[in-house]
């Protein structure tokens, strides 16, 4: 059974703000796709608390452009809504790739791209693509909102800047981010469905004729919390994506990620994989095969 002591739903950010901000048991709760498994697995984080359901607050899911062409994807946007968006479709293509690789299709329909974040595992699929777009993150409180870069969301494993009373709300990428940029991303699982990664790996790229003119490369799980590979991103601008300097890439990877072994693979093999993967998906994006 699932040990909650209540459930209520705001109607309005405010009125959720106010809820958490007022009672330091209170638990935000949206699709549940994480929450209730922590409820079941006796999570001390969980057990017991009061849940404040977010679902029915107007505005907070959707995806919508502004006149500057700057992007926001509310906070309780499903991965089936992201995956199927016809802007995010067209624009931000590589988060749809993410969000559609999330779980089932039961899971997609109700999880949400702003309890991927929040949860703060460097497995969420959705944070490594956010990073590669240099999304920003809208956190309201009682004294209203501001806005965190998504690089400095997440702490360690588990663990995001969100205090007691504070709730996310968007999140935001600009136009300069995305436009004239291709990306891709890769989840490297050992199932193929309903299966956390044993890597993720995200690209954007930005070609000025056969020249790389900027290069944003993610992992997840290649570290606590998702990160970027700044020392490749750096080597690679300037330079023609040919195989060779592909593969030095992929080497120079390594630099910034910290694999560790775990239960789902050992650390060998993921920096393995961080090698290769960043070459596969670059490829990708660029029109290849992947076969880099």
């Amino acid at each position: 059974m699932y040990d909650f002591n209540s459930y209520t739903e705001a109607h309005s950010i405010d009125e959720a703000v106010r809820a958490l901000g007022g009672n330091p048991n209170a638990r935000v709760i949206a699709g549940g796709t994480d929450v209730l498994i922590k409820l079941r697995s006796r999570d001390e984080a969980f057990v017991g608390r009061d849940l404040e359901g977010i679902t029915r607050i107007p505005g907070l899911a959707g995806v919508s452009v502004d006149t500057q062409g700057d992007i926001t994807i509310g906070a309780a946007t499903s991965f089936s809504q992201i995956e199927n968006d016809e802007t995010i479709t067209r624009c931000l293509a590589s988060l749809g790739t993410a969000a559609g690789s999330i779980g089932g299709p039961q899971i997609r329909n109700v999880g949400t791209i702003g309890g991927n974040l929040a949860n703060g595992a460097t497995s969420a699929d959705t944070a490594a693509v956010l990073l590669t777009y240099n999304a920003s993150l809208v956190i309201h409180d009682s004294s209203g909102s501001h806005e965190m870069p998504a690089c400095e969301f997440h702490t360690g494993p588990g663990k995001v800047r969100l205090e007691q009373g504070q709730l996310l709300t968007a999140v935001k990428i600009a136009r300069a981010d995305y436009e004239g940029y291709r990306g891709s991303y890769i989840k490297f699982a050992v199932r193929q469905a309903m299966d956390i990664a044993t890597l993720g790996c995200a690209v954007l790229v930005k070609m000025d004729g056969n020249v790389i003119e900027d290069l944003r490369i993610a992992f997840g799980v290649a570290g606590p919390t998702p990160l970027r590979a700044a020392a490749a991103e750096r080597f690679a601008k300037g330079k023609v994506p040919s195989g060779k300097i592909l593969e030095q890439l992929g080497r120079i990877c390594l630099e910034d990620t910290k694999a560790r072994d775990s239960w789902r693979a050992a650390k060998a093999f993921r920096e393995q994989l961080i090698t290769v993967l960043p070459q596969r998906a670059i490829s990708q994006a660029l029109g290849g095969d992947g076969n880099a």
